[in-house]
Parts: structure tokens; sequence; C-alpha cells
């Protein structure tokens, strides 16, 4: 899916995340623009096309993309709204179930059996609570020997943002003392990602994985009142080793 805002303010960051997603997907039309993700896009295209699995799949552009191209794709998220679109989005697609299927359900303890060739999350971040880096560290237990794991994030806040200036204050108070914040005491509410960290997080056994990309890119992105801005993004792209 194409992000068009970057984060989601929140007064109250302890709401119930269930409830937060809910009313955020019903307070509004279509949140996302349908139109897949472009780092996606641009590193799956040349995959072998297997069965996918789309973690906080939203409205499910990545999974209909995913899906129109080969793919066997699942999408899961936490919003039962967000759920239904995908669902209707599909059928209006003429995209059969069988080739996208879409599940209402908490990332953070969904259990399924299957594993993927190709998993995927794409600006899985959140105001509320979320589990995020055990969430990936579970994504890539599902990865298929000689899958991949694409991980995509905001690695910046927009202009527009509430917390954007906060965010650069902290990322230069954190240049000043040369470490990222990260992983080290208290993190800011608005540290954000970068392919460092990912990987830190993910913590996978360098024996069995190999790294494909890990970088920032540049991404146009629009906001509320139609502004744009080049933001960067996160990109961490990684490989399971193939069976013996």
């Amino acid at each position: 899916m194409t992000d068009t805002t970057t984060g989601h303010e929140n007064p109250h960051p302890d709401q119930d995340p269930r409830d937060f997603w809910e009313d955020m997907y019903s307070s509004r039309g279509a949140v996302w623009s349908g139109k897949v993700n472009a780092v996606l896009e641009d590193v799956v295209g040349d995959l072998y096309s297997g069965n996918a699995l789309d973690l906080g799949c939203g409205e499910g552009g990545d999974v209909l993309w995913l899906a129109r191209r080969g793919w066997k794709a699942v999408g899961i998220d936490i919003s039962t709204v967000a759920v239904d679109r995908a669902r209707l989005a599909a059928m209006e697609a003429g995209v059969s179930p069988d080739r996208a299927e879409f599940v209402a359900g908490d990332l953070d303890g969904w259990e399924d059996p299957r594993t993927f060739d190709l998993v995927t999350a794409s600006f899985l971040q959140s105001p509320v609570a979320l589990a995020r880096a055990e969430i990936l560290r579970a994504g890539a237990r599902r990865v298929a020997p000689g899958g991949h794991l694409l991980v995509v994030a905001h690695a910046e806040l927009p202009p527009w943002s509430a917390h954007a200036h906060d965010h650069e204050d902290e990322r230069d108070h954190a240049d000043e003392h040369d470490h990222a914040g990260h992983g080290h005491g208290e993190e800011p509410a608005t540290q954000l990602p970068t392919p460092e960290s990912e990987r830190e997080d993910l913590a996978l056994d360098e024996t069995e994985w190999t790294t494909v990309i890990a970088e920032l890119r540049d991404r146009t992105a629009t906001g509320p009142d139609g502004q744009q801005a080049t933001l960067r993004d996160s990109v961490v792209l990684v490989r399971r080793a193939d069976e013996e």
C-alpha cells in the first residue's frame, strides 16, 4: 500500500490497540491508496513467486498486488474494518480467496502452522502498544528455507507531524553522544528504526541468514493537506538459507 501520512498522531498512547485501529479505520473512508508499496514492488518483482504473508496488511493493497503476480498471499491485520475492506477490494478486483486470504487477528500471539516464501512488514509502526520486535522475529521464524523477509519502516517523521521537530532534536542529541539511542536504556517515544537497529532487533543467526539489502531509501509522501515531502525509509531484506 502507498502511505500518504507517515505515522499516526494519538493523544492517548495507552489506548487498547484493537480499539485504536478499529476507530481509525471506522472514522474515515479509505485510509490507503490501494497501490502497492513502492519498495515491495521494486524488491519483490524479481523474486520467484510462491506463498507470502503480509504483517499488518491494512486494506490489502500489497496482498492484492502479490496475488496478481502469481503469489498465494495472506494478509493479517488487527482491524476487522480494514480486513473487511481488503476482502471487498479483492472481490471487486476478481481475485479469489485462495490467492488473497485476509485474516483479522492480533499479530502479537497469532498462531498459524504455515511457513512462507516471503514475509513482509511495511510500515508496521504504531502510536499505541505494539510488540514490534517480537512480531518481526516471529515473522522471520515463518520464513521457509530459501525465502525472504522484507521490513520497510519510517526512518523519519514528515514535517507535518506534531512530533517531527522533537524527533530531530532527539536524533541530534543521540548523534552528539555517538549512539542512536536504540536498545540502550529508555527509548524516546518517537525513536524510529534504522537498517542497523532493525537487524539488531531481528537478532538473526548469521550462519542461517544473508542480508540482501540494508539501506535508507528516499520516498515522496503526501500530507493530509496535499503537501509533499521527501522522506527516508529503512529497508531491510534478508534471505534464509536453503535446506541442506
